[in-house]
């Protein structure tokens, strides 16, 4: 508590809480929703876990906000805009951010990924099935299918914000149109052509975390000056921080597609929530996706994987929200409490997201161990009394294992500071630095795509594992300083 009270104490005064604020609850929906609609039984003898939305209909449209993704590559692309602009302030690379922003993706999830393969090591060792061992991982790394396209998104952020920056939202907006031309591809063939909106789709979001950022560092600039004239106008603080939001939204610059700033007001957000909603409608009453954001076994298209225009029509809604709720929630964010509490789950954000469902793997195993693993069927009066306990139980698992591997996320340090390097030591640690998000990208996404019940030893197929270990090694290399930049002195 005294270290959450000084970090709240230290927190610039220009800082977007609010952003914090958005991560934190939606990191929350993704853990608690997981876990409640998680419905378990037993195949040939196994316990095994099934989504349960497909039995519960009526709350497929309660997807349009519990599918939050793009709550997170929106506040992504708005976090990393901030710490790629700030880096450059300070005269460093592109390739030097890159390096450093690893750090806080790259070592919570190899401690996972090591965990996960040291336990299954064992666990054949011990004589358990390698096909069994793999099925139980593989539910364990779900959570990494989202990482796969973040680190993607990360690695592309310095041209993608060059490109922000010279074109605005006319870039988001053409990534969407891409994403209407891949379901094109779904519906009438190719079905290739949709594998890009794996990237297009959250690239899209992301690129909107931009368009945030540059608007709300316009208005913070201009707050200072806008509070001085209000003062000798007798104007309330409040009504200067309405006065630059609607100068920033009205900014100067390039105006239509091609600003860069968005749109913060609140009748942007009006808009944008009424538009999103009235899209959502119509594509999915009339159009050919369905209500539900998630994957639903047996729908002709899938929202999520990958995104589609709905899901696009889905965030454009949830940014509306956003920005409707964002002066209100700003105001309370300025109290220690619930900025202390903000705090607390963002040091250990990625944890929680990463080990939510291995404690799922673990409760499971331990009722079904004991003999006492209910299993009502999805929907029914029993399983739905059932959530409130299995909610809990699950908390308590998950804050056990935050416990013991939290520490890795929240003590991560930014590397110490280097002097200027030359040009051929640049280019070698770009170089370097491309490579080792290659690695961890290829062996994320070797591990995503090998089969659930492919027979694995270790659990993950040891190319991913190789693959990812290279990748995070070389990174950790760079971080250290000792490749590719020079200490000062």
């Amino acid at each position: 508590m005294r270290r959450l009270r000084q970090l709240a104490q230290r927190t610039p005064p220009g800082r977007e809480r609010y952003v914090d604020l958005l991560r934190a609850l939606a990191i929350t929906m993704v853990v608690l929703g997981h876990w409640g609609v998680t419905a378990v039984g037993y195949d040939d003898g196994r316990p095994a876990g099934h989504s349960a939305l497909a039995d519960l209909r009526w709350a497929w449209p309660l997807t349009w906000v519990a599918q939050v993704m793009p709550v997170f590559f929106l506040v992504g692309g708005y976090a990393n805009a901030a710490s790629l602009a700030a880096r450059r302030r300070r005269g460093g690379s592109a390739a030097g951010w890159l390096v450093d922003r690893s750090a806080r993706l790259v070592r919570p999830t190899t401690v996972l990924l090591l965990v996960l393969a040291a336990g299954a090591g064992i666990a054949t060792l011990r004589g358990a099935d390698p096909a069994q061992v793999r099925t139980v991982v593989w539910f364990a790394t779900i959570p990494l299918w989202f990482l796969v396209a973040y680190v993607a998104v990360v690695a592309l952020t310095p041209p993608m914000y060059a490109l922000h920056r010279r074109f605005g939202l006319a870039v988001p907006v053409a990534l969407v149109v891409l994403v209407a031309l891949g379901d094109l591809g779904r519906l009438l063939g190719p079905a290739a052509l949709a594998d890009g909106n794996y990237l297009f789709g959250w690239l899209a979001v992301h690129q909107l975390g931009f368009a945030w950022y540059d608007a709300a560092r316009a208005a913070t600039r201009r707050t200072g000056a806008d509070a001085a004239e209000a003062a000798e106008a007798g104007a309330t603080p409040d009504a200067a921080r309405a006065g630059a939001t609607a100068s920033t939204t009205a900014g100067a610059g390039p105006r239509g597609l091609f600003r860069r700033g968005l749109p913060l007001s609140g009748r942007a957000g009006a808009l944008l929530l009424g538009g999103g909603l009235v899209a959502l409608v119509l594509l999915t009453a009339v159009g050919p996706y369905p209500v539900a954001m998630l994957h639903i076994p047996g729908e002709r298209l899938d929202n999520a994987a990958p995104p589609s225009l709905a899901l696009m029509a889905a965030a454009a809604t949830q940014l509306g929200l956003i920005l409707l709720l964002r002066h209100p929630a700003g105001r309370r964010l300025r109290r220690s409490g619930p900025w202390q509490a903000v705090l607390a789950v963002n040091a250990v954000v990625l944890t929680l997201f990463l080990w939510h469902l291995t404690a799922a793997v673990l409760l499971v195993g331990l009722l079904d161990a004991l003999g006492v693993l209910p299993t009502p069927p999805a929907g029914s009066a029993a399983w739905w009394a059932w959530r409130v306990p299995w909610l809990l139980a699950l908390a308590a698992v998950l804050a056990v294992l935050v416990a013991v591997f939290g520490p890795v996320e929240a003590r991560t340090r930014r590397p110490p500071a280097t002097g200027p390097a030359g040009t051929g030591r640049r280019r070698l640690r770009a170089g370097l630095a491309v490579a080792g998000y290659a690695g961890v990208l290829v062996g994320l996404l070797l591990n995503s795509l090998a089969p659930k019940t492919a027979p694995e030893p270790l659990g993950l197929p040891a190319p991913a594992l190789v693959a990812y270990l290279a990748g995070a090694g070389l990174l950790r290399l760079l971080r250290s300083g000792r490749v590719g930049r020079r200490r000062p002195g």
